[in-house]
């Protein structure tokens, strides 16, 4: 079904296409430098997905999921995730209220800061498993189960959540159930000269503006179910689905991957892939994926669901090293 004949109107495409542009260009006012990072952000809230964030202190990363909240009108909240920090801290607890008329005494259900549209959750592997899992409920299906009662979350919801690759020690894994609910894993390295010239200069005047806001809920609400109808032929759609198996040790015939790779990705990767694949087709202006699309999505996709072995490990051989030569090795047919 093309997408034109899921309803979409040619006006309605382009106001919206033009919505991701303002969006982007409002974030860019704020956030200097990192253009491929605010883009990966914006595929992967076009595409109804949460964020793995990785990188060292003090490369904005908190601004940019604020200015990202701001620039969509979003509500926004920050979890600082430390060892002591409890899943009740998270997603909230029962508390006994009383009825001052009746003195009748019941409880009451108090949300955490889970229930909003941006959770910023920083320093995710600082918290143990059982902090960390608490998430996993409210990531995947958008709701918070307490007492044996449902509580659903706003709409939209999108976690971002930070880790930081220098300091391990007191650190806990994310387990690997968890990390396949993060549809990208987005690397954040240090900017140029240029752009750290300009930043320091603008954090030192009068400091930052907020980002304007460039688009309502409602609107990236239709942008995310746009993004299902974009078109994807059946001969891309079987080769990132390939990509993906291929990434399987016991399956694959791609040298690299089996020298270096413990545990490849499970079938959600694929459709990680396929989605993130249509969310950048969008930000480009088109209506279908194209093999480039496909190529490019495939490591912030597949970097959090490969896992290396000892032996690539021990060789200093990169998920990147590996994924790059999964995609020479495996050509669309």
């Amino acid at each position: 079904m093309t997408v034109a004949e899921s309803g979409w109107s040619e006006n309605e495409i382009g106001v919206l296409h033009a919505k991701v542009k303002a969006l982007k260009a409002s974030m860019g006012k704020v956030i200097i430098g990192q253009e491929e990072v605010i883009d990966s952000l914006i595929i992967c809230l076009l595409g109804g997905g949460h964020a793995l964030v990785e990188g060292v202190p003090g490369l904005g990363k908190t601004l940019l999921v604020k200015s990202l909240a701001q620039a969509t009108d979003m509500e926004f909240r920050r979890v600082q995730f430390t060892p002591d920090l409890m899943p009740s801290d998270i997603v909230g607890t029962e508390i006994l209220e009383e009825d001052h008329a009746t003195k009748k005494r019941e409880f009451r259900f108090q949300q955490g800061p889970v229930f909003t549209q941006v959770l910023l959750a920083d320093e995710i592997n600082r918290a143990p498993p059982k902090t960390q899992s608490a998430l996993l409920e409210a990531m995947q299906e958008r709701s918070v189960t307490f007492a044996g009662q449902t509580h659903k979350l706003p709409r939209p919801f999108f976690v971002l959540a930070t880790q930081n690759p220098i300091e391990q020690a007191g650190t806990y894994p994310l387990p690997e159930a968890q990390l396949d609910r993060f549809l990208l894993h987005i690397d954040v390295g240090y900017p140029t000269e240029d752009e750290e010239i300009a930043m320091v200069s603008a954090t030192t005047h009068a400091g930052l503006k907020d980002a304007e806001p460039a688009m309502d809920v409602a609107t990236l609400l239709r942008l995310q179910a746009l993004v299902r109808d974009i078109e994807i032929g059946e001969h891309l759609l079987r080769y990132a689905t390939r990509l993906v198996r291929a990434t399987r040790p016991r399956e694959t015939t791609v040298e690299a991957v089996k020298k270096h790779v413990g545990w490849g990705a499970g079938p959600r990767a694929g459709q990680a892939l396929v989605l993130a694949s249509k969310a950048r087709a969008l930000m480009q202006g088109r209506l279908a994926v194209t093999r480039e699309d496909i190529g490019h999505m495939l490591l912030p996709v597949l970097a959090h669901r490969v896992l290396r072995n000892f032996e690539a490990e021990a060789d200093g051989i990169a998920i990147a090293d590996i994924l790059a030569a999964l995609r020479d090795a495996i050509k669309p047919e």
